[in-house]
């Protein structure tokens, strides 16, 4: 199976993306989807040779819920920001924070976490991989802003990239 399927998590991926492209539910474009979704791994698989193991089940799923419930939270905070504060009352920073996660896949999971939640952004990684600069827009606390994303989004990362 795993011969089959060198990388579930894409398979599926993939699948579900053909079908939000695709805009309609038709049996053509499942199977035309499950084709893509099961060659493209296969096509690619010797380019991801030291893939890391992903725990799928409750982690990645309570993952995707906190990041979507942050977005949606995030979203209202900066509406509020730019709706009754004035720029120069912004307390914007940069952020550099130290990173215990080791794997390239699990990193670039974090930067996509911060940049997609709005009033932060990702913008650059350090060469040895052991920090990523974050600009935030609005923060009191630099260090308690550096410390909530490591607990709250890199900590769950590590369980669920082993």
């Amino acid at each position: 199976m795993r011969r089959l399927f060198p990388h579930p998590g894409l398979t599926l991926l993939l699948v579900a993306m053909w079908i939000l492209v695709l805009n309609a539910l038709s049996i053509g474009g499942i199977l035309l989807g499950l084709v893509l979704g099961t060659l493209v791994p296969l096509f690619t698989a010797p380019f991801w040779p030291d893939r890391p193991p992903v725990r799928y089940g409750w982690p990645l799923l309570a993952y995707v819920f906190l990041v979507i419930g942050d977005i949606i939270a995030a979203n209202f905070h900066v509406a509020r920001l730019i709706l009754f504060r004035r720029n120069h009352d912004l307390r914007s920073c940069w952020l550099s924070i130290p990173l215990d996660l080791r794997s390239a896949e699990a990193i670039t999971v974090l930067a996509g976490t911060i940049s997609l939640t709005p009033g932060t952004v990702s913008t650059d990684i350090s060469t040895d991989g052991r920090h990523l600069l974050v600009h935030a827009l609005d923060t009191g606390d630099p260090q308690a802003e550096v410390a909530r994303i490591k607990a709250r989004y890199e900590r769950r990362l590590m369980e669920i990239f082993r």
